[in-house]
């Protein structure tokens, strides 16, 4: 890296054209683009570093210090390295901008080298902080007739027109570490719990440099945006680079009046805190048929969880607000796909209207609720308008109270709460209530005399009622109210654009503008199923949300390019990309359950699979591995298995009456097996009885040719396969996969019971597993 010294030998300066902002990529903060040309320039002007070469490392193939020819040719090398000298540029790379045209200074970083030749590119905070209007561009794209061109026209800016566009001379100026800067709010009552954050990762993201004099606007996403003026920094001058330093900030207010303000607001924030008898509830988690008394204030959200349901039935969210109060009552799924809390515009489900009480009916079928670890539930109160006189009662009254209830119905449960009559009632004419028949003309008399029936909305009013007097319908939809503040808030809910915080969008009204935000919106977050961290669903370079391969691979565009990156299948150990992964274990599972059980061999010691037997001199009749047949082979000629039956007979005779003589063996049908066995019928000591006894095994065997054998053997084997039996034996006992599994497991994990285990997971279907496609 260039030392102080060096930094401050770099000197270059250019005039350059302000890219107009239709061509202008999107730049955060104090970053502009330069051209290429500027870039060979620098280094043209940078400082000239040698390298420094390192003894230990050889410059040349084959050196050897001892032989003069290579110590030569390595000297040399040596030499030529030491003596290069490259040009370096200082980091990180700062400049000085200023406007010829008012004389406004401001400092930036540089984002790359990427505008074209003789322009430069200004983010939308330089071209404000130097006086350069976009509408000064667009008047002049237009040819200078003072009408606002449509950005999505406007792609270049003819060469007549060129000569128009304002110049900006840059500067390579290369800034100290800052240590301290002292920012003072231009509007008081800015609380630091809601903007100490937020500072912090916006200088920390956009900003490579500050300039005193400057305004720093901070998204505060719904406190409102946050604006600081730069007063001072340290060290003493115009700017400092706030990379890699550690920066005290300090924040001071304009005047002694705002300090005051300032402090007047926090007082009263903290009296109407969550909790406090003048705030609102502190929410929390909820329970199936749990119902919850709370309070709201204007403008703010109580928020509540729901884990455990049945998944299987509908939820419905009910939520009553007393003396019919204006509540807002918001529901959305906590899953992989949603991960925010319900906001009036950010939710899924949700009713806005002027109505109480509110219920929400989920059906379990809601594809928004699949894979859903909770349910977060909010309730809001609408915030004042200024032009509500009712609103700004209902405020200094205090929060408003309402009651919250979560249950659980299935569809006949519904059936069963259908409204019935008795048969003998008649509906009234102008009310349309059912009334008993008796009663009807008295009841009609007064109802048309005092009643109102509205055939909209079917509600009934009084004549001389406040709230007919002020009972409205919307023409655009069904939506009506029976008083001035529902119809100013259902037209500011339904009938006013919205804009989207972090795109483009414009949404007609605040339903819409929720819809887009948990829907297709970028900036949409997700819990990435392959990085496993909280990131915007759609990136810069990832392709937009409606693609054709988004909407067919059913992942989002983060994911689609995450998932690019290959791995190692566990199993097969091939290379798979992790967006196929699923699939391609979705194959292995298919396989594992259609694939035959692997053939053992019939020796009730052995742990061997016949496909995993070394030995050639297999016999596939019998079902011996090459291990345990291996003694039994003789090269003669045995067409009817005569001499074979003979030599299994021998090897019984022996096993019985000598024994093995090998002290692991465990074979019940050993002499010296039965020692360590259990068994409660010792092997007897004559030739006789041992001959009885061996003569069923042997008359059970099949020995001809082409002919499957099905019965068993008992031969002694080696203690190896021995112990693979019995740890085979003992996953069998457990009840979940079958001995030939077991063996093959064993077989494969080369006698790990926790190889053995994985195995059977990956390889092996389970008892009375089915294969479903």
């Amino acid at each position: 890296m260039a030392t102080d010294a060096n930094s401050n030998s770099l000197k270059w300066s250019a005039q350059l054209t302000v890219t107009p902002p239709v061509r202008t990529p999107k730049l955060p903060g104090d970053k502009i683009l330069l051209p290429q040309s500027a870039l060979e320039q620098l280094l043209a002007a940078a400082p000239v570093v040698e390298e420094p070469s390192s003894s230990r490392i050889n410059h040349t193939p084959g050196f050897d210090p001892f032989n003069p020819y290579t110590f030569a040719a390595e000297a040399r090398a040596r030499a030529a390295v030491a003596s290069t000298r490259q040009p370096q540029l200082p980091h990180p790379l700062t400049f000085r901008i200023v406007n010829p045209q008012n004389g406004r200074v401001i400092y930036a970083g540089i984002r790359e080298f990427s505008a074209r030749d003789g322009e430069v590119s200004l983010s939308s905070f330089l071209r404000q902080s130097l006086g350069l209007e976009d509408g000064y561009f667009l008047r002049v794209a237009e040819g200078g007739t003072g009408e606002a061109l449509d950005v999505a026209d406007t792609t270049d800016v003819a060469g007549s027109q060129k000569d128009l566009l304002p110049t900006v001379t840059v500067h390579a100026k290369q800034l100290p570490k800052g240590t301290y800067v002292r920012l003072r709010p231009l509007e008081a009552g800015y609380d630091p719990e809601d903007w100490k954050a937020l500072l912090e990762r916006h200088l920390r993201d956009n900003f490579t440099t500050l300039t005193t004099g400057e305004i720093l606007t901070v998204a505060g996403g719904r406190h409102g945006d946050f604006r600081f003026l730069v007063d001072k920094v340290l060290p003493e001058g115009d700017g400092i680079c706030i990379v890699d330093t550690d920066l005290e900030v300090d924040i001071e207010p304009l005047n002694e009046e705002q300090a005051r303000e300032t402090l007047q607001r926090r007082l009263e924030k903290a009296s109407r805190a969550p909790g406090t008898k003048e705030g609102s509830s502190l929410g929390g988690p909820i329970s199936l048929g749990q119902e919850v008394f709370g309070q709201v204030r204007r403008g703010e959200y109580v928020d509540y969880e729901l884990r455990e349901w049945d998944r299987e039935a509908g939820l419905n969210v009910e939520l009553e607000a007393a003396d019919g109060a204006d509540i807002d009552l918001l529901v959305s799924p906590f899953s992989s796909r949603q991960r925010a809390r319900p906001r009036d515009d950010e939710h899924v489900f949700g009713d806005l209207s002027t109505r109480s009480p509110k219920r929400l009916k989920l059906q379990p079928t809601n594809i928004e609720l699949v894979d859903a670890e909770a349910l977060y539930i909010s309730v809001h109160a609408f915030p004042v308008t200024q032009d509500s006189k009712d609103g700004d009662r209902d405020d200094r009254k205090g929060p408003l109270q309402y009651n919250l209830r979560v249950t659980q119905t299935s569809l006949a449960d519904e059936k069963e709460n259908e409204e019935a009559h008795d048969p003998e009632d008649v509906q009234c004419k102008n009310c349309h209530q059912w009334v008993p028949k008796r009663t009807l003309f008295l009841h009609e008399n007064f109802c048309f005399r005092n009643n109102v029936f509205c055939p909209k909305c079917k509600n009934v009013f009084q004549k001389s009622s406040a709230e007919w007097q002020n009972h409205w319908h919307c023409p655009d939809d069904d939506a009506y109210g029976n008083d001035a503040s529902s119809k100013m808030k259902h037209d500011t809910v339904s009938h006013s654009s919205y804009s989207c915080p972090n795109c483009s969008f414009v949404a007609p009204n605040l339903p819409g503008l929720a819809h887009h935000r948990t829907a297709t919106c970028p900036g949409k977050l997700i819990l990435c199923q392959f990085c496993h961290l909280l990131v915007p669903q759609q990136g810069d370079s990832d392709p937009d949300v409606t693609d054709p391969e988004v909407l067919l691979s059913g992942l989002t565009p983060h994911e689609l390019i995450d998932g690019s990156r290959t791995t190692e299948c566990h199993l097969c150990n091939k290379i798979i990309r992790l967006r196929d992964m699923k699939t391609h274990l979705r194959h292995h599972d298919l396989e594992r359950l259609s694939r035959p059980p692997p053939a053992i061999c019939k020796n009730e010691n052995c742990g061997r699979t016949l496909l995993g037997s070394a030995s050639k001199a297999t016999n596939d009749s019998l079902g011996l591995c090459g291990i345990c047949f291996g003694p039994l082979y003789v090269d003669i000629h045995d067409p009817e298995g005569k001499a074979l039956r003979r030599r299994i007979e021998r090897r019984y005779l022996s096993q019985m009456l000598t024994g093995c003589g090998k002290p692991w063996c465990h074979n019940r049908y050993c002499k010296t097996g039965q020692k360590q066995t259990t068994s409660p019928t010792p092997l007897p000591s004559g030739s006789k009885e041992i001959l009885d006894i061996a003569k069923p095994l042997v008359d059970a065997i099949s020995v001809k040719p082409g002919v499957a054998n099905a019965a068993p053997f008992y031969f002694c084997t080696d203690e190896t396969s021995q112990q693979r039996r019995i740890l085979a034996e003992m996953l069998a006992a457990e009840g979940v996969y079958d001995i030939e599994w077991c063996v093959a497991a064993v077989e494969a994990g080369a006698g790990d019971l926790d190889k053995a285990r994985d195995w059977l997971k990956g390889w092996a279907p389970r008892k009375g597993e089915i294969r479903t496609t």
